[in-house]
């Protein structure tokens, strides 16, 4: 099929591991000079079709190039977190994610076959979103892309390979082969979204370093109907898969996820097939409370996986996203979610700098905030791996020990590891952070992720605060009906740099306010008196705090989060 042909978001039924998409030859080929385009990503995943839709919603024309005519098949990434999901609202496509895939906040883990403890990703109340939804990647994939073919400042081009990279001084000359034969485009920036195996980045003589851990295990997508609770289930040890562990995951459609380790001198060809899976299921379900379940196998795959990044995510005009960038075990979810959020880092920030508001150096902050990022995520990554798969009897016993104890005892639980799951770094050491004085705030300090909480709007009507800030940079301003001069004098300055909304909540009756913060979860959660005013950045980071009895501050920490000095 055409990609524009995709049906509109929210009215299809389809069946996304079988669609193929055509090749149609681009005007581009049909002109003797390579044709000038701001930017150009290549790979059409979750991290590319997210960086395209971004940029496209900031007015900023995107060529996305894509060596296959189809999106993923099988289940692969399948636990998108919080923080992912509150991008993909920003995308236009949170709702559909969440309607389909599903919700979880709650874990438990086992040792042996008794459970040792659970968890609550998300106690408490006041979050539009969920901690985390189970849903296939082609789910995600087929949402974004019908996301992407409603924008028209984005050109998805299918059966286009990248197969030379030439950086010069003021573009980048992409060469790519077709079916019609090779043509070239000349981009301001080139981004690789194009997976752990980047063709990108061999092209540029660049590669990723790390940790190859030596294990195997197997993925399989069983079909099953089953009452029972949307849950994360982590074994230790089990009896039906002794010195080994053991994942069980529900997906959408009656699809649920097992992940079986299986040991580095295991036959990944052998073990993927169903006269071998299918024993392993059964055992599975013999011992646990689904034991008379019925299923059938839907998908399998068998994995190894590394943790490692490149050395920088910026060569001058090529920036590197997602796996293409860093990898990590699948162990916390924070391959997918850790892509989607480099892709929200870069794209406002390549879409100020196209449109003259910020200088080059800007960009500079992505590649510094994504390794600090990756870095962060491969610690928990490695942690997690060298608890669940210890390679040494004394690791093992040291394990085993800290599983028994969490039995009884609170402590030893904050050692067990079966994955730390996906959260957003804060960015404490970001150049575009304004400093504040030591103990101004303990959670909300600069650089960290905006949280959600419930308003309301003047009207009435039930909102989100994460719904409301602006798709450029926010003043969160908390207002008790003393600060009304101060206020309109915010405004007008905000006016004056044509990137800067201001939002005014109060949790006082009566106070002529954008939000009213009905429950104080505003205040509490982000740390605010009345009076007190954040800056946030468009990707929903704090950027500097500080009062609105002085405004001038505020016009220079906005020229700092632009890199402007």
């Amino acid at each position: 099929m055409k990609f524009a042909d995709l049906p509109d978001a929210g009215t299809s039924g389809l069946n996304y591991q079988a669609l193929q998409f055509d090749f149609q030859r681009s005007p581009d080929q049909d002109i003797s000079y390579p044709a000038h385009r701001p930017v150009v990503v290549v790979g059409a995943g979750p991290v590319g079709l997210s960086l395209a839709i971004d940029l496209a919603q900031r007015d900023v024309p995107v060529v996305l190039l894509d060596n296959d005519f189809r999106l993923s098949t099988g289940s692969r990434a399948i636990c998108f977190a919080k923080r992912t999901l509150e991008i993909f609202d920003r995308l236009g496509c949170g709702d559909r994610m969440v309607r389909k895939g599903v919700s979880w906040n709650l874990g438990r883990v086992f040792f042996g076959d008794e459970q040792i403890y659970q968890f609550d990703l998300l106690p408490e109340d006041g979050h539009e979103r969920p901690a985390f939804i189970n849903l296939q990647q082609y789910y995600v994939e087929g949402y974004l892309a019908e996301r992407a073919a409603q924008l028209p400042h984005i050109d998805l081009r299918w059966h286009n390979r990248v197969f030379n990279v030439d950086q010069k001084d003021d573009h980048v000359l992409v060469t790519i082969e077709t079916p019609d034969g090779p043509y070239q485009l000349a981009a301001d920036y080139l981004v690789a979204c194009d997976g752990s195996r980047s063709a990108v980045r061999q092209l540029i003589g660049e590669e990723s370093k790390g940790r190859v851990f030596r294990d195997r295990f197997l993925i399989a997508d069983v079909k099953m109907k089953l009452e029972q609770p949307a849950e994360r289930w982590f074994w230790f040890d089990p009896p039906f898969h002794r010195n080994q562990s053991v994942l069980l995951h529900m997906q959408p459609d009656g699809v649920w996820r097992i992940d079986f380790q299986l040991g580095w001198e295991a036959d990944p060809d052998e073990e993927k097939k169903p006269e071998n899976i299918i024993p392993r299921v059964e055992q599975m379900l013999a011992h646990t409370s689904l034991k008379d379940a019925e299923f059938e196998l839907e998908w399998a795959s068998v994995y190894t996986f590394s943790c490692l990044r490149m050395d920088e995510f910026r060569h001058g005009r090529v920036f590197f996203a997602g796996d293409s960038a860093h990898g990590v075990s699948p162990f916390g979810a924070r391959g997918a979610n850790s892509g989607v959020q480099d892709a929200e880092n870069l794209a406002w920030k390549l879409a100020a700098v196209l449109k003259g508001q910020a200088p080059d150096a800007l960009l500079d902050s992505y590649a510094a905030e994504g390794e600090y990022a990756a870095d962060e995520n491969i610690l928990n990554s490695t942690r997690a791996t060298d608890f669940i798969t210890p390679k040494s009897e004394v690791s093992r016993l040291f394990r085993d020990a800290v599983l028994d104890l969490s039995k009884k005892h609170r402590f030893a639980r904050t050692l067990v590891n079966s994955g730390r799951l996906s959260v957003p770094s804060t960015l404490r050491d970001s150049a575009l952070n304004t400093p504040v004085a030591d103990g101004a705030c303990e959670r909300m300090v600069p650089g960290a992720p905006a949280t959600d909480a419930p308003v309301r709007l003047p009207n009435g009507s039930a909102s989100w605060l994460l719904r409301q800030l602006g798709a450029d940079f926010t003043a969160l301003v908390l207002v008790d009906g003393k600060e009304i001069k101060q206020l309109a004098s915010l405004r007008d300055a905000a006016g004056a740099t044509g990137q800067l909304k201001v939002l005014a909540v109060s949790s006082s009756p009566g106070v002529d306010a954008d939000l009213i913060d009905a429950d104080g979860l505003v205040a509490k959660r982000y740390e605010m008196q009345p009076g007190s005013v954040l800056l946030l950045r468009p990707d929903q980071h704090v950027c500097a705090r500080g009062s609105l009895s002085d405004p001038r501050w505020l016009a220079s920490a906005l020229q700092r989060a632009l890199a402007v000095h």
